[in-house]
């Protein structure tokens, strides 16, 4: 009975392995994308035994998302690095401008986070605690053009810091350039020098991470583009050059395009990883991690599934901490039970608290009416769209909201991009309707589309968006919340500029002098597969 014991156990652990579960019964392995859900142009960092992850946020606020994780694999949001960006532009929405591929490292004993706006330089911001509160951005270098910022600090003290050009604003690009840093990094105090000209064999060489390993300084860049580039890893004795490069990422036979722009992270065993993004359209620019090998002082990413040297994604791969206990998950939707949104909201620009409450009904998220800019022609245009990013391939919304309007006021669901479709409640000539509009290319200034009006004989009622695989978006409609009805078409929603496309709440009026607003009872999101493990 003995040996029949130990042969069931034994056949159990090889099941459970063959499995990808490990003999704890936490998963032995992970699935890319470790996150599925528009974070672009990620840095990531540890320190102890904490991993932060910072990227692009682009003109919405709040900006700068600063995410966490104990094992590399699992994330959650901590707080923002910036709650609104400092030039005057982003009270109205600048899509595709402003907080261009951000790094963040930990420098005498405080987080640094430098982040590119092409249009006005580079900044600083900086915190004792990641998760806040961060100090007022400060402008490290005044220019037009200068992105992709990355500091490095040397091991006698010297500051650098090294970016690359944006060639809508400088005219050029496929240039690395290196500069000094004051003692205390928040100035440039040089005009840079050109370190790699990248023009013949790696174009649109763009977000540099500078590192230092066995002698060497080595540069990881993608070049080639987003959407069909590769990663570059370029090596010098010298921080000045003259600098190797390699190709040491690409998508090979995998389905992985890019693959792009990341940053090279080593746990506390001494294993080295590296997370970058997909570029994947309308659901955004996804997360991946892969593992890396250094061979004869080169990094090669992934795996070398043709042995050409190169390293390709990796779908599937153990975990980098298999012990790790500590589990998180992004956050989505929100129930409004706490005095704060919740972290994965955000704006389409600068934004004001006075839109919004969570104190006026306790429970319910009050917003306010907005008045439309005079110059509006959609909703492309407007600030107080309170919106997230997509959180899976394929998952569900649900919210319940009710209008409380003298007339003029509407309020409702919408997933927007380039394009976007709503369902609106409004009230009217003593009429509450609501709305199934579609707007096509509403970044080219186009007018939205009204297919389907319904009258509504209460204010209050559900509203849900479901998204297919494809980005096919299905909207319906319930007054009870059991039994909901289609309303509209199949829509298919396109990304945004440099973004992919969101989910969120409007409530907006035509005329400043509107009081109304919209109690939003709860905004349930059910993500269905996010991947990671």
């Amino acid at each position: 009975m003995k040996r029949t014991g130990f042969y069931i156990i034994l056949l159990m652990i090889t099941v459970m392995m063959l499995s990808g579960v490990s003999c704890t019964g936490k998963p032995a392995t992970y699935r890319n994308p470790i996150i599925h859900a528009d974070y672009s142009d990620p840095d990531v960092i540890r320190v102890g035994d904490d991993f932060y992850l910072v990227s692009s946020s682009f003109a919405h606020t709040p900006g700068l998302p600063i995410l966490h994780s104990k094992d590399l694999v699992h994330w959650t949001i901590i707080g923002h690095g910036l709650e609104n960006l400092p030039e005057n532009i982003y009270v109205k929405p600048q899509h595709g401008k402003g907080v261009w591929a951000p790094s963040i490292r930990y420098f005498q004993g405080e987080f640094r986070i430098y982040y590119g706006d092409p249009d006005f330089g580079i900044y600083l911001v900086k915190a004792k605690d990641p998760a806040g509160p961060w100090e007022k951005p400060v402008l490290v270098k005044a220019a037009r053009g200068r992105i992709d910022p990355c500091p490095f600090w040397d091991d006698d003290g010297s500051g650098y810091l090294v970016h690359a050009w944006a060639k809508s604003r400088a005219g050029f690009n496929s240039l690395l350039t290196l500069c000094r840093l004051n003692e205390d990094g928040t100035q440039i105090v040089d005009e840079g020098t050109t370190i790699f000209d990248g023009h013949v064999n790696h174009p649109t060489i763009e977000g540099p991470k500078l590192y230092k390993r066995d002698g060497y300084y080595y540069i990881f860049a993608p070049a080639g583009g987003v959407k069909t580039g590769w990663q570059t890893v370029l090596r010098s004795k010298n921080i000045y050059g003259p600098y190797e490069d390699k190709i040491v990422l690409e998508q090979g036979r995998t389905n992985i395009n890019g693959p792009h722009q990341g940053a090279w992270v080593e746990t506390q065993t001494g294993e080295s990883w590296f997370i970058h993004f997909q570029d994947k359209a309308a659901y955004g620019r996804i997360v991946h991690l892969n593992p890396v090998k250094w061979v004869d002082g080169w990094a090669v990413i992934g795996a070398d599934f043709d042995s050409n040297g190169i390293g390709e994604p990796v779908a599937e791969y153990r975990l980098p901490l298999p012990d790790e206990k500590e589990i998180f998950e992004i956050q989505t939707g929100d129930e409004f039970k706490n005095p704060d949104l919740g972290l994965q909201w955000q704006w389409q620009a600068n934004h004001s608290n006075e839109w919004y409450s969570l104190t006026d009904k306790p429970g319910y998220l009050r917003l306010y009416s907005v008045e439309l800019p005079e110059d509006n022609e959609n909703l492309w245009t407007v600030a107080a769209i309170l919106a997230q990013k997509f959180p899976a391939e394929e998952f569900e919304v649900t919210t319940r909201l009710n209008l409380t309007s003298a007339g003029g006021d509407r309020a409702g669901l919408l997933v927007i991009g380039r394009d976007y479709a709503a369902l609106t409640l409004s009230y009217q000539d003593e009429k509450y309707r609501l709305t199934y509009a579609e707007c096509r290319d509403a970044d080219k200034g186009n007018t939205e589309r009204i297919v389907q009006t319904v009258p509504v004989e209460k204010p209050g009622i559900f509203l849900r968006v479901t998204v297919q695989k494809g980005v096919r978006c299905i909207f319906s409609y319930s007054h009870d919340g059991i039994r909901f009805q289609p309303m509209g078409n199949e829509f298919r929603v396109r990304e945004g500029k440099w973004v992919g496309a969101k989910v969120g709440l409007f409530c907006i009026s035509q005329d400043s002098n509107n009081s109304g607003y919209a109690d939003v009872d709860f905004f349930r999101v059910n993500p269905g597969d996010q991947g990671a493990v």
